[in-house]
């Protein structure tokens, strides 16, 4: 097998021992099992931004902030160092996702470090030790169905409540382990005060998995938890264990249109006598 030229300053320095396998090819990054310090990891290489396939990395990274003024502005610009700034930027945002999400109560690989567009990071096995596999070529009964959904379910909570939208999830973003569901690939996390497009990215993890899960169990095809988590989060009543019920009743009142311009109107007349007030106080009547 040839060794990926972003692996070789890893084993040059001694990160990495022994490339063992691909492990797979994604539309963000190829990912290879590596042996480092007698311990079997995960070897995640980004690709660079050309040759990726992910698109539309704006609509994701809208609400990220970095620290460094020049850089921000060299990212604005879209100069050479700006681009190398977004790829760092692109890379570290999945490691601070992990870490993030780690604290917050999520299951997702731990990552050990990210070296010149490389992530190390934990590797899921199963209870034999082989590759744990995607939630995708799973299959399971009713029940189980139910339980890895409600996991996941709470899983996308935590992350609201941690800040973020996964953005990208599906079940070919989840690992499924013997003690359930993991949640990976997250370079593209979604900052969910901060993007205008969280909310669609959020009701679109919600239904993709809803869709997944609904194939062993029906039931799940019929709720709405997408409508019901953003509407708890809108209103700040949102917390990491809060039970959901899969059930959300649109509003059935009519907007009242003409009172809604009615009141605008209103409000105008005001402010344009109240500067005519303002006029006549500035401006005297002459004797």
């Amino acid at each position: 097998m040839k060794i990926p030229k972003r692996l070789l300053p890893l084993i040059e320095d001694g990160l990495i021992d022994e490339v063992i396998s691909r492990l797979m090819s994604g539309k963000e990054a190829d990912i290879f099992v590596v042996r480092c310090n007698n311990k079997i990891q995960c070897a995640k290489v980004y690709k660079e931004a050309a040759k990726r396939s992910f698109k539309q990395a704006v609509q994701y990274s809208e609400g990220r902030k970095t620290r460094n003024t020049r850089r921000a502005r060299a990212m604005e610009k879209g100069s050479k160092f700006g681009r190398k700034q977004q790829e760092e930027t692109w890379h570290n945002a999945e490691v601070d996702a992990l870490r993030l999400l780690d604290k917050a109560g999520v299951r997702v690989p731990e990552p050990y470090a990210c070296v010149d567009g490389v992530l190390l990071m934990e590797l899921i096995t199963d209870g034999e030790g082989a590759v744990a596999p995607r939630l995708g070529d799973v299959s399971m009964s009713c029940e189980q169905a139910v339980e890895d959904h409600a996991v996941v379910m709470q899983y996308i909570v935590r992350m609201l409540c941690a800040g973020i939208v996964h953005g990208d999830l599906s079940e070919f973003n989840i690992l499924v382990d013997d003690y359930g569901p993991v949640i990976i690939d997250l370079p593209q996390a979604v900052n969910a005060s901060a993007n205008n497009n969280a909310e669609f990215m959020l009701e679109r993890d919600v239904n993709k998995i809803s869709q997944y899960y609904g194939q062993f169990a029906p039931e799940l095809l019929k709720s709405n938890y997408a409508k019901e988590i953003w509407k708890l989060y809108e209103e700040g009543e949102l917390q990491p264990e809060t039970d959901l019920t899969g059930i959300f009743v649109e509003s059935s009142e009519e907007a009242d249109v003409d009172g809604v311009l009615e009141e605008i109107k209103s409000i105008l007349a005001e402010e344009e006598a109240r500067k005519e007030r303002m006029a006549e106080a500035e401006d005297p009547p002459l004797n």
